[in-house]
């Protein structure tokens, strides 16, 4: 039995915009944050220790990180080396240049000759000794058009016909791969990709570069003890037979992985049997607090500042998202919503102002027949304070203009009342007086 630790997507380095420089080290506060979380994942396999550690691809947020970067991410493997635990580095689609042409930032381990450190650019199988056994991993890196196929072959091709026609290179080149593998051995398949029945994370934003999606019926071949997934950032099991495992990202990038558990997978692997546990990590809150105040007919402020509290913040990137209308702008006491909100690690508030010509259509005229103008422009004056001194003067004037022509032949039905906006209703109240 080897114990294996696998996870995936560090980017390091990226959401910088959600930190602040610590002043003792002139370091981005994230920076901190993703290379705690990095430290964690390699105390773990150094105290147990583990027999083989795995990283599913995309290191940083782009191939050419600042070397500040770059250092923070390798002093963390360089622990790897010295306590002699092999480890698999695999290239995701952040890793590579310009789509696969010109290396990954990730050779350099390569280059460098790092004891224990395997790259994995190619589709590949590597034969690894442990402690504990000899173990197969096939590599397969992040695949792009450009590295299977060259530009005559697609000449004329639709896009659907090219990801078809890569999809089928892919599965011969898998296919010689798997005939060559030792049958005796256990086996790993460490893939970064997208997998057509993985749920999206924040990948979807941060890929560079165009992809294609592979089948789960791909992975899940009986020679595989335990595939190891990258690239998706949500952590989820697609497989239990064999096991094909996303770890998910080990920190949050952005508010879109708020609810996300990130975390890494402890793998027990054997031939034929393999268990896994996934591990939480500890990183840092995200918090959206929204509120609408737009409706509130009394100060806002009070329901601004409950929202606030309510929320535990301490420490946490919170992002603060309030609608108002126009003239309540001047109820907001900024310097209080600053206060409250000094206990999060960083923060953003967000006014959003609602115009009162995209005010949503009224219930009361949901009626389902036919009503009378003034009903309406009566149903209409009740839900606008604003127009409380004038509102005898508009129902006047309305009144005097339908004297003018055949009531008879005037109603407003729910199809006209869909069809015409509020703003148009508000100019006509304007136009009669």
């Amino acid at each position: 039995m080897l114990q294996i630790l696998h996870f995936s997507d560090v980017h390091m380095g990226s959401g910088f915009a959600h930190g602040k420089i610590n002043p003792e080290t002139g370091i981005n506060t994230r920076l901190e944050d993703f290379r705690q979380t990095l430290s964690a994942c390699i105390d773990r396999a150094i105290a147990e220790p583990v027999d083989l550690v795995l990283f599913g691809g995309d290191a940083f947020p782009d191939a050419t990180p600042p070397p500040y970067v770059h250092e923070a991410f390798a002093s963390q493997f360089r622990r790897l080396a010295d306590a002699e635990i092999p480890a698999v580095l695999l290239v995701g689609n952040h890793d590579q240049h310009t789509q696969g042409a010109g290396g990954a930032s990730l050779c350099i381990y390569r280059t460098l000759g790092v004891p224990g450190i395997v790259v994995g650019d190619r589709l590949q199988t590597h034969t690894i000794q442990t402690r504990n056994g000899a173990v197969q991993v096939v590599t397969l890196p992040w695949l792009t058009r450009s590295n299977l196929l060259t530009r005559p072959e697609t000449e004329g091709l639709s896009l659907g016909e090219v990801n078809r026609l890569l999809l089928e290179r892919l599965r011969v080149a898998l296919e010689g791969e798997i005939r060559q593998l030792d049958p005796t051995l256990p086996t790993v398949l460490l893939a970064h990709l997208m997998v057509d029945t993985a749920r999206f994370g924040a990948e979807r934003f941060l890929a560079v570069g165009k992809g294609f999606t592979v089948p789960l019926e791909f992975l899940t071949r009986p020679c595989f003890d335990y595939v190891a997934l990258g690239h998706v950032h949500c952590h989820q099991v697609l497989s239990h037979n064999p096991p094909v495992v996303y770890p998910g990202s080990i920190e949050r990038v952005d508010f879109s992985e708020a609810k996300e558990t990130k975390g890494y997978v402890f793998v027990n692997l054997a031939k034929g049997k393999t268990h896994f546990e996934f591990c939480p990590l500890s990183v840092r809150a995200f918090h959206t607090l929204e509120v609408d105040l737009s409706t509130l007919q009394t100060d806002p402020q009070p329901r601004l500042m409950t929202t606030i509290h309510q929320q535990d913040i301490q420490d946490a990137v919170v992002r603060l998202v309030y609608h108002l209308r126009p003239q309540q702008v001047d109820q907001i006491d900024g310097v209080a919503l600053h206060q409250a909100l000094a206990i999060a690690h960083t923060y953003t508030i967000q006014p959003n102002l609602v115009s009162q010509l995209s005010r949503p259509r009224l219930p009361e005229l949901g009626t389902g027949v036919g009503i009378h103008p003034l009903e309406a422009l009566q149903a209409y004056i009740d839900n606008r304070e604003d127009l409380d001194d004038i509102s005898t003067d508009i129902l006047t004037a309305a009144q005097q203009l339908i004297a003018e022509t055949d009531p008879a032949h005037i109603t407003i039905s729910p199809k006209d009342l869909t069809e015409i906006p509020i703003a148009e209703v508000y100019e006509t109240q304007l136009r009669l007086l």
